[in-house]
């Protein structure tokens, strides 16, 4: 996370109830949840990988909730699922920047796959939403589709941290514009963000007034 989250709490008076985390890689972000008093049967995550979902299980045990997916706006997308040599910039997305500003990372492989909507994620896995405040998105240029997917439980989030970009580092991604205008309308205002303007995205933080 680009803001610590012991730096959003300290900022903000947050109440954070629960998390959803979409796009969680290694759970690299439990120790910091943790750091704030999110017990890990609080965060709930989802995770395109399956070898990455495996590897997570193994590391963590029972008590981590990780289901995987991969999200979009529709459900039954068959998709081409761009596997990178650093796991992390993985994406349904081509690169479109990005190869230029990180030509160190590169597509070592295509998996074909099918996307799912988080509203029905959400209600096939019995995810307890209403519980859980505070979205974190991660999906490399497809957070503001999946925070579409799932508009009608917008009404339980009051937080929302997600991985924004100001150019098109992934070809056809939504950019930091569209996901203010969008998160208007449900109250949201953005009121933290650290951006690295040389590589065209970085992380945004939401809350809802």
């Amino acid at each position: 996370m680009l803001i610590p989250m012991q730096r959003l709490v300290r900022q903000f008076p947050l109440t954070i109830t629960g998390i959803l985390h979409v796009g969680a890689h290694e759970c690299e972000e439990l120790k910091d949840y943790q750091a704030v008093g999110i017990e890990v049967g609080k965060t709930y995550w989802v995770e395109a990988m399956p070898e990455k979902v495996a590897w997570c299980k193994n590391r963590y045990g029972e008590k981590l909730h990780i289901n995987q997916a991969v999200i979009d706006e529709t459900d039954g997308k068959e998709v081409t699922f761009n596997v990178t040599n650093n796991g992390e910039s993985s994406s349904i997305l081509e690169f479109g920047s990005h190869a230029v500003n990180h030509p160190h990372v590169h597509v070592v492989g295509k998996m074909a796959m099918t996307t799912t909507r988080l509203d029905t994620l959400i209600e096939r896995e019995r995810i307890p939403i209403e519980h859980l405040n505070f979205i974190n998105l991660d999906i490399q240029g497809v957070e503001l589709r999946a925070l579409k997917s799932m508009e009608k439980y917008l009404p339980h989030v009051k937080y929302i941290y997600t991985e924004v970009n100001s150019e098109e580092v992934y070809k056809g991604c939504n950019l930091i514009g569209e996901m203010d205008t969008y998160l208007q309308q449900f109250g949201f205002k953005r009121v933290a963000q650290h951006i690295y303007t040389e590589y065209g995205w970085g992380d945004a933080f939401y809350i809802k007034y």
